[in-house]
């Protein structure tokens, strides 16, 4: 095996690695980081619940004195600055690390190539890129919220074979899709660190948008709302349980503090208000910045249909996930795209198609926004 199929198998791993702690890992990117000496993984470490401590060190922890003369891959550029722990270019350094190998460099302007810089002026060989573009995808909250300001949005749709995502006014609510489909919407839950809706869903489905998996019962994201005239019921699920379960509903400006005071002290949720924009609803750039200051790296998007539109074609759904039922709903509904969205996310030049896979009786497509 050559140095550079080896170098890409291990970093494959890293990668790997880094994805357990996805949705737990904010406000720091979840970074995986192995340590190899003589082609035997020694230690290893993904950052941790929280964000810290980081990965290298945990894995440098792991290998102890088998770290010297080692092999680090590492899915991030190390970081070179003081935060709440030292740089762990420092613990690098430290350890006798021979080589370093990243996926990526860091865009933190903390870090961008500083960190690089900082281990090559040390002695230590250091080799960068190499899987960059299978890190960039794991790392895009990151980079987008060090770039632009904001979160990276996985926006989930579902839809009947007819392009349904709910009857007319008043009918019975769709079932579009079966258990594993569902199932699935439950580990991405997971996979993110909050979850979100336009108020029309809240108030019309009234879900809790909770992790339900076996064994993840304790698994909180923070549920989002955005709710520009707080119009939403104390007494709705989000409501009722919010005091259990981190909920923020976003606002327009003009919502009256003592309309927020009344809510917050009825459910225990918190509420923050951001600029509207030409239409008077949320200005969705201000939400994600919103978002995004609280340390949000992924939110997951489950509409409704106006705001999955918005998403779309705004440039801010940078993954979409489009679910489609086995069963036509055959008769005069909601459309899940009207047909500017799904012009939009079937044109080539604005999507690729990543990912297509059958879920039980339904079709699960996802593609990717092309920056």
């Amino acid at each position: 095996m050559s140095e550079n199929d080896r170098d890409a198998a291990f970093m494959s791993a890293a990668l790997a690695l880094g994805r357990r702690n996805l949705g737990r890992a904010a406000p720091n990117p979840a970074v995986g980081a192995l340590v190899v000496q003589g082609g035997v993984i020694v230690g290893r470490g993904f950052t941790a619940v929280g964000g810290r401590p980081h990965a290298e060190t945990l894995a440098l922890s792991s290998a102890a004195a088998a770290a010297r003369g080692a092999t680090l891959y590492v899915t991030l550029e190390p970081c070179s600055h003081h935060g709440e722990t030292p740089p762990c270019v420092d613990a690098i350094i430290a350890a006798g690390v021979a080589r370093v190998v990243t996926a990526m460099d860091d865009p933190d302007p903390r870090v961008a190539g500083r960190g690089h810089a900082f281990l090559r002026a040390a002695g230590v060989e250091v080799t960068t890129h190499v899987l960059e573009r299978e890190a960039r995808r794991d790392h895009l909250g990151h980079l987008l919220r060090v770039t632009q300001g904001r979160p990276m949005v996985t926006l989930k749709l579902a839809r009947t074979p007819d392009g349904y995502a709910a009857g007319a006014v008043h009918d019975q609510r769709l079932n579009v899709t079966g258990p594993l489909a569902d199932a699935y919407t439950h580990m991405q839950r997971a996979l993110h660190d909050a979850v979100m809706v336009g108020a029309g869903t809240a108030r019309e489905d009234d879900p809790l948008l909770t992790v339900r998996l076996p064994g993840m019962e304790e698994e909180k994201r923070l549920r989002v709302v955005l709710d520009t005239r707080l119009a939403l019921s104390p007494r709705s699920r989000f409501g009722a349980t919010a005091r259990a379960t981190p909920t923020l509903l976003i606002v327009g400006a003009d919502v009256t503090d003592a309309a927020i005071k009344g809510f917050v002290a009825a459910t225990g949720a918190e509420v923050a208000r951001v600029q509207t924009d030409l239409l008077g609803r949320v200005a969705l750039p201000a939400a994600l910045g919103e978002l995004a200051r609280r340390g949000a790296t992924r939110v997951f998007c489950e509409g409704g249909p106006r705001l999955a539109e918005s998403l779309i074609t705004g440039g801010f759904a940078d993954e979409v996930i489009l679910h489609t039922g086995a069963q036509p709903f055959g008769g005069a509904g909601r459309l899940a795209l009207r047909p500017a969205a799904q012009a939009v996310l079937e044109d080539p030049h604005f999507y690729r198609l990543a990912e297509s896979a059958r879920l039980g009786p339904d079709e699960m497509t996802r593609r990717e926004r092309i920056a």
